[in-house]
């Protein structure tokens, strides 16, 4: 297997590499307006260098409570053509690693099996990858789905 770059993120005080192939920025979100009838992750909206993105709360795309505080840190991802906003807690630095397939049998809650693509290893510890998609797309009405 080859080596691949992935950011390391932080969420819900979970460590995370996600794939840099999905990462096209990392920047600090302004002020984020609500969007009437949005799914409950999404946000809202806000204005990044002359255009609009969708601003997706992580921690409700994952089916954990919303936090209380707005995130200002976000990876921009682009899906089906448009831009996102993934809000996370904070941002480390991006690295070379291995990534491998997610062990059978692993426990995660249905928010993170949903999201989670894969594991690499960084000083001995496992870190789950996450897939950025997923998040934008929000969590699954199945809830009890077994990957």
């Amino acid at each position: 297997m080859s080596e691949q770059l992935f950011l390391i993120a932080h969420i819900a005080g979970r460590g995370v590499a996600i794939d840099s192939a999905q990462v096209e920025s990392v920047v600090d979100i302004g002020a984020v307006i609500p969007t009437p009838r949005a799914a409950p992750h999404i946000r809202g909206l806000a204005a990044l260098r002359s255009r609009v993105v969708t601003v997706i709360d992580t921690h409700a795309a994952l089916g954990l409570p919303k936090l209380a505080i707005a995130g200002s840190r976000a990876v921009i991802t682009v899906v089906d053509g448009h831009h996102y906003a993934v809000l996370v807690d904070s941002l480390e630095d991006v690295a070379p690693f291995v990534a491998s397939a997610l062990p059978p049998g692993i426990g995660l809650d249905a928010g993170w099996r949903q999201a989670g693509c894969g594991a690499i290893e960084r000083d001995g510890e496992p870190i789950l990858a996450i897939d950025l998609t997923a998040l934008v797309h929000g969590p699954s009405n199945d809830t009890n789905a077994i990957n």
